[in-house]
């Protein structure tokens, strides 16, 4: 039995009695008369557990997005309910007003709705439904809590999708769609043309040319079906939290860019999510089955905090590319992570793939290093300088072995990551 604050209410009222009459029997038959009428009310009450509740929600969201829990309760007692209903959900689901005022006859049914506003990717799920059904008098209540099943999927909010208008142009004029056409080695042939003051040499077809009696250069368009392995490091580096999210969410909006971008580009996307073992992983989708494969796959990672192993990470692509293709590693390029780790293996997969690693940059570091107030500051401008060097030095045996790097800001990394892309594919690198 559950009192509201009728019943408070009604036990004060006592107070003058008492002072009127300040007798120990008062007292107790006050009490008395609080009790009887909470128990009459309590009694008087619709059974919470003749309420049957049906939940309906949508399977899945993204990140950011609002949805609705639609409770369904349908009175089956023979008394009218009025009570308050508390539809519960994991307090990452963002429930907005979960607390609900119904009325119901008997036999009739009520709709209840909650918003869901999602704060982090992943599965929520909903916690019991509790139903306080009141006395006629409002003075008591009978209380139950009854579990009704409900799970919503956040998928990734994938801001970076805001970039893939300008890189889908950037790559139509690759593809030869539009006016501009790439030439170079590693391309598919798409035509020929009179040779023009600044053309490369070594694009000159000279049977054309003797042919022609002219000289003509072969045109190229970025070659189409080649294969894209996504590493999603998984380890505690991803963890980290930068301008307060985790690192691993910069890491996974690149990801999406990335395979929306070579998804358009005709490529093939793989995608594994790795630390000590498989965490994730897409293989097989392609076309219009490739993003909600990728945004399904990732809801569910999170960091671990654990070391990644690297050789296993080797062993799984490997295990996957038997051809060149491009390997984008999104992953940390902390000096004591790569140079124990990292660094004994990219090179054997350098010489094998493209390989580019991408990561996510403090912008907390370059502020510290600009400060110089006091004798405190001038420290930490020391420590952030250093901590620079190391990276850059890092970058530069990483390039030494034939791995590209990518460094920016979270909000940068995605469109860097893309255009990194582009730019190897325009090369021929891929």
């Amino acid at each position: 039995m559950a009192l509201t604050w009728r019943a408070v209410v009604l036990a004060a009222l006592g107070v003058p009695v008492v002072l009127v009459l300040p007798l120990p029997l008062t007292v107790v038959l006050w009490a008395l008369l609080v009790l009887t009428v909470c128990a009459v009310d309590a009694a008087a009450a619709a059974s919470p557990r003749q309420v049957a509740v049906q939940r309906t929600v949508p399977d899945s969201t993204r990140l950011t997005e609002s949805v609705e829990s639609v409770l369904t309760l349908s009175n089956v007692g023979r008394r009218r309910l009025r009570a308050l209903v508390r539809d519960a959900w994991a307090p990452s689901a963002g429930a907005v007003r979960d607390r609900h005022t119904v009325d119901v006859p008997a036999g009739e049914g009520r709709r209840v709705r909650t918003t869901l506003r999602p704060t982090r990717r992943g599965d929520v799920h909903a916690d019991r439904v509790t139903i306080r059904s009141y006395g006629p008098l409002q003075v008591a209540a009978r209380q139950a809590s009854v579990p009704v099943s409900g799970r919503v999927r956040v998928l990734p909010a994938f801001h970076s999708r805001r970039h893939l208008p300008s890189r889908l142009a950037r790559l139509r004029e690759m593809d030869g769609r539009a006016a501009v056409q790439v030439r170079g080695a590693g391309t598919e042939f798409d035509s020929l043309r009179e040779y023009v003051i600044g053309d490369d040499v070594r694009s000159i077809d000279w049977r054309a040319s003797a042919r022609r009696a002219d000289v003509v250069v072969r045109t190229w368009r970025p070659e189409r079906d080649r294969r894209v392995m996504i590493v999603l490091d998984t380890g505690r580096t991803s963890a980290v939290r930068v301008l307060d999210e985790p690192r691993l969410d910069a890491s996974v909006e690149a990801a999406l860019l990335l395979a929306a971008l070579a998804n358009h580009a005709g490529d093939r996307v793989e995608l594994l999510a790795y630390d000590r073992r498989v965490r994730a992983r897409v293989v097989g989708s392609a076309g219009p089955r490739l993003m909600p494969s990728m945004a399904d796959q990732l809801a569910g990672v999170a960091p671990e905090l654990i070391e990644t192993h690297w050789p296993g990470v080797v062993a799984q692509v490997r295990q996957r590319m038997s051809q060149r293709a491009l390997v984008v590693l999104l992953t940390s390029l902390e000096p004591a992570v790569v140079e124990h780790g990292l660094l004994d293996v990219v090179g054997g997969l350098a010489q094998r793939h493209q390989v580019v690693l991408a990561s996510v940059a403090d912008p907390e570091v370059p502020e510290l290093a600009r400060a110089r107030d006091d004798a405190a500051t001038i420290f930490d401008a020391a420590a952030a300088e250093r901590v620079g060097l190391e990276r850059a030095a890092v970058a530069m045996r990483l390039r030494q072995q034939g791995v590209e790097v990518v460094d920016a800001l979270p909000g940068d990394l995605a469109p860097k990551l893309a255009d990194t892309y582009l730019a190897l594919k325009a090369a021929g690198r891929l």
